[in-house]
C-alpha cells in the first residue's frame, strides 16, 4: 500500500499493525473527553490508553470499574472499539468500501486475507459479507436471548443495553462487562443460571472458532469429512480444551457449589479463558492448580482468524503432533489417522510462536513480580491474561505501577496482532537468493 507524501510502500502486515495503532489513538482521545466519564472530568491519559488498548485488542483488563467510571458515551465508545477490534480494522474498512459502492483493490483484498487468515485471495469479498452477517447475526441472537434475564433484573431500557453490550463483548471475546458490583463482579450473580451460561459460552465459542472455520462448515454442512484439515483440527482441539478442563474444575474446584451449579461454574471457567475474560466465580478463591490451568488455557487461546488470542489451538496441535512423531522416531510429522503430514515450515512457525509467547510470558512476569513486589503466580496470571487477550484478573492490574501497566498494554497489542504478523511487519525484506550454511550436528536431550 502506497501512502501519499511519504513515498513508502507498506506491506499487508504493516497495514494491519498500523491500523490498530490508529484505532488505539482515536479511542484514547475519545475516552479522554470529559463526557466519557461519569464524573464529567477528563480521564488520565494512562487510564484512557490502557482501557482503549484493552477494548480494541478485545482483552478486558481494566484499571477502573467499567460500569461506574465510564459514562454512557464512554461505554458506547468501548462498544465500538470492541466491535472494530474483534472484526479487525481492515475488515471494517473494506466493509465500508463495499457499502459505499467502491471497488475493493488488490491490496485491500490481500490485507484482509491476512487479517482473517483466509486460505486464498479469491472470493474474499463474499467471505466479508458472510463474516459481517454471521457476526451481527450471532450478536443480535445472543442479545435477544439475554434480554429477558437483564430486563427482569434491570428493566427493559437498561436491560436492552446490557444484553447488547454483553452479547458483543462475548462474541468478540472481549470480557468487558457493565454489571460490576451489582452482579457480584462480572457474571457471578448468574453462576447457576442455565440460560446466561449457555448463551455467553456459545457466543465465546462462536467467536473463538474463527470465521474461516464457520465458512467451511457452512459450505459442507453436515458432511464434516469434506471439511479442510484445519477445520477438523480446530473442532477437535476446541472440544478437548472444553471437556477436559470442565472435568478437572468440577472435580477439584468450587466445593461450595453442588450439582448443576457446580457444572455450570466448571463449564464457564473452562470456556472463558480462551479468551473472553468473564467469570462466574471469584478467581482469587481458586487453588493454585486451578489458576495454573487457567493460565495454560489463556496461553493457548482460540482458532486462527478468530476474535480470540493466544498461540492458537492449531499451534498447540502442531506442537503435540511434532512431539508424538519424534517419540515414534518418525522423520516427518505425520497425522496417521488423517493420512496427512505437516510441513516443516508449519512446524517451524509453531515453534517460533510458542517460544516467543513463552519468553514474553516469563520475562514480563518476572519483571512485574520484582518491580511491583507481587507474588510470582499473581504476576503470571495478569501477564498471561494480557498476552492471551483474555481479561481475567485477580484484581491486580489496577494496583500495578505505570511501567507495568504499559508493559501489559504492549502485551495486549502483541497478543491481538499475533507473533507472525508483527515479525513479518518488521522484516519487510526477504532473501531472494537461497543459500544454506554448512550443517552441523548438535546433541540435544
Amino acid at each position: 500500500m502506497h501512502v501519499p507524501f511519504t513515498g513508502r510502500q507498506f506491506s499487508s502486515f504493516q497495514v494491519i499493525g498500523l491500523s490498530f495503532l490508529a484505532l488505539i489513538a482515536v479511542g484514547t482521545l475519545l475516552l479522554m473527553l470529559p463526557c466519557a466519564t461519569q464524573s464529567g472530568r477528563s480521564a488520565p491519559f494512562l487510564t484512557a490508553l490502557f482501557t482503549t488498548v484493552s477494548a480494541s485488542c478485545v482483552t478486558g483488563l481494566t484499571v477502573e470499574n467499567t460500569a461506574l467510571y465510564w459514562s454512557p458515551f464512554g461505554q458506547l465508545v468501548l462498544l465500538g472499539l470492541i466491535q472494530i477490534g474483534g472484526l479487525g480494522v481492515v475488515t471494517m474498512a473494506v466493509a465500508v468500501t463495499v457499502a459505499s459502492g467502491r471497488k475493493v483493490g488488490f491490496m485491500q483484498r490481500s490485507t484482509m486475507q491476512e487479517a482473517v487468515a483466509a486460505p486464498q485471495l479469491g472470493g474474499i469479498v463474499l467471505q466479508l459479507r458472510f463474516i459481517l452477517i454471521f457476526t451481527f447475526g450471532c450478536e443480535l441472537l445472543g442479545a435477544l436471548l439475554l434480554l429477558p434475564v437483564f430486563a427482569r433484573d434491570y428493566g427493559w431500557l437498561e436491560g436492552s443495553w446490557l444484553a447488547l453490550f454483553h452479547a458483543v463483548s462475548a462474541f468478540c471475546n472481549a470480557g468487558f462487562d457493565l454489571l460490576g458490583e451489582r452482579a457480584g463482579g462480572s457474571f457471578m450473580a448468574y453462576a447457576a443460571d442455565p440460560l446466561v451460561n449457555l448463551v455467553i459460552t456459545a457466543l465465546i465459542l462462536a467467536g473463538g472458532l474463527g470465521f474461516i472455520t464457520w465458512g467451511d462448515l457452512r459450505l459442507h454442512g453436515r458432511h464434516l469429512g469434506r471439511c479442510r484439515l484445519q477445520t477438523k483440527i480446530i473442532l477437535l482441539m476446541t472440544a478437548v480444551l472444553v471437556i477436559v478442563p470442565t472435568a478437572i474444575f468440577y472435580l477439584l474446584e468450587f466445593p461450595e457449589l453442588q450439582g448443576a451449579a457446580r457444572f455450570w461454574a466448571s463449564l464457564f471457567q473452562a470456556v472463558t479463558p480462551r479468551t473472553a475474560g468473564f467469570n462466574t466465580v471469584d478467581i482469587e478463591t481458586m487453588s493454585d492448580t486451578g489458576r495454573l490451568l487457567l493460565v495454560v488455557l489463556m496461553f493457548t487461546g482460540g482458532a486462527p482468524g478468530s476474535t480470540a488470542g493466544g498461540i492458537k489451538t492449531t499451534t498447540l496441535f502442531v506442537l503435540l503432533a511434532t512431539m508424538i512423531s519424534s517419540l515414534r522416531l518418525k522423520k516427518d510429522v505425520e497425522l496417521t489417522h488423517l493420512g496427512r503430514r505437516i510441513s516443516l515450515e508449519t512446524v517451524r512457525r509453531a515453534l517460533t510462536i510458542f517460544l516467543v509467547y513463552l519468553v514474553l510470558l516469563f520475562s514480563v512476569t518476572v519483571f512485574i513480580s520484582y518491580h511491583d513486589g507481587v507474588p510470582l503466580m499473581d504476576a503470571m496470571f495478569e501477564t498471561a491474561s494480557a498476552l492471551g487477550t483474555v481479561g481475567l484478573s485477580i484484581g491486580l492490574t489496577e494496583h500495578l505501577s505505570p511501567v507495568s501497566q504499559l508493559l501489559l498494554c504492549g502485551l495486549m497489542y502483541f497478543g491481538r496482532m499475533g507473533a507472525l504478523t508483527l515479525i513479518y511487519a518488521v522484516h519487510t525484506r526477504r532473501e531472494t537468493v537461497p543459500r544454506r550454511l554448512p550443517e552441523s550436528s548438535i546433541t540435544v536431550g
